[in-house]
């Protein structure tokens, strides 16, 4: 029988390294992707990549307080995570496409902001 003498704590979500490069390469996937030749599979999984990791930089200081323009782009990505806001199933493919893209592109210039916020 194994007992449990050492109990190991995982470390908080908050600090958790940001992975700006991971975030780069898959807006990069996503902006690279054609029309023509994606599937809807394809679209819907990338989609769901790029709003995660939107939601996560959102989470990080952006400096939202001290300018305007910052906070347009936040109101802007808030907007693009609203359920309601997200293609469905029913959604055309090309509406699912422009969706993902839009939401990469917003992502490229939140991550711009980051890094020049956090830049050492």
């Amino acid at each position: 029988m194994a007992t449990v003498t050492h109990r190991h704590e995982a470390p908080a979500v908050d600090s958790l390294p940001f992975d700006t490069e991971l975030i780069a390469d898959s807006t990069d996937a996503a902006l690279h992707m054609e029309l023509s030749t994606s599937t809807r599979e394809d679209i819907s999984a990338r989609t769901a990549i790029v709003i995660k990791q939107l939601g996560l930089l959102l989470g990080q200081e952006l400096g939202t307080d001290q300018d305007p323009t910052i906070r347009a782009l936040c109101r802007q990505a808030y907007r693009l995570l609203e359920l309601s806001e997200r293609p469905t199933k029913e959604t055309p493919v090309f509406r699912a496409f422009f969706f993902m893209r839009d939401v990469a592109g917003l992502i490229r210039r939140l991550l711009w902001v980051y890094g020049e916020k956090n830049r050492s």
